[in-house]
């Protein structure tokens, strides 16, 4: 049987594993998002990211004969009701619009995951109220969906596609070190905020990460 890549598709099996592989990430790096985040935030993140997606890892087995726009959209919900701060609503926010993008579907084209991270992108900016260069998780984000997005004009393979966003997310994260912080606790520092790398951007780049995980063989 051909692999999910050889097709060109991300099965719902890819899915599941994505969100496994993120709770991972975000465990084995609670305490470097938490250092991130002491000097421009509530030294938070880092725990509020790693109890999230603990309870999403908890539901993974639940998840398991649903459909992708059903398990997004339950890995919202449940990171509203589990992580505190403004990352549950935010990212909480992400999962839920993606997933109301992708009903029925158990496998995903280039094309449906852009469709996934652009509704997805949409839903965090209305709730955050966040725009690009204002350093947040949306300047790691967007960069990253605007490589899906090209990726897609030029027809590249989901591997390919996959990769080249990890590396704008990237860029996107590094960029945010010589920003003026514009949104939440770490604007009230002004020109202190500036020379810190923002620890929602760096937990963004984990989930491309971790998306490259558990599709690129």
């Amino acid at each position: 049987m051909p692999s999910a890549i050889a097709m060109n598709v991300i099965s719902q099996k890819n899915v599941i594993d994505w969100l496994r592989i993120t709770a991972h990430l975000m465990h084995e790096n609670k305490t470097y998002l938490t250092q991130l985040d002491s000097p421009i935030g509530d030294a938070d993140h880092g725990i509020n990211m790693d109890r999230g997606f603990k309870k999403v890892s908890e539901k993974l087995e639940d998840f398991s004969n649903q459909d992708i726009g059903t398990i997004l959209k339950n890995t919202g919900m449940a990171l509203i009701s589990s992580v505190g701060g403004a990352s549950g609503p935010l990212y909480g926010s992400f999962y839920l619009k993606a997933g109301m993008s992708l009903a029925s579907k158990m496998e995903l084209s280039l094309e449906d995951l852009y469709t996934l991270f652009k509704n997805g992108l949409d839903g965090l900016k209305i709730r955050g109220r966040a725009s690009l260069g204002e350093k947040t998780i949306v300047d790691a984000l967007e960069p990253a969906v605007e490589s899906l997005k090209k990726s897609v004009a030029d027809k590249t393979s989901i591997d390919e596609a996959i990769k080249k966003a990890v590396r704008a997310a990237e860029l996107g994260m590094l960029s945010t070190t010589d920003m003026l912080a514009k949104k939440g606790r770490a604007s009230y520092l002004g020109e202190r905020s500036i020379g810190h790398q923002d620890p929602g951007a760096t937990s963004t780049l984990f989930i491309f990460k971790a998306l490259a995980d558990s599709v690129i063989q």
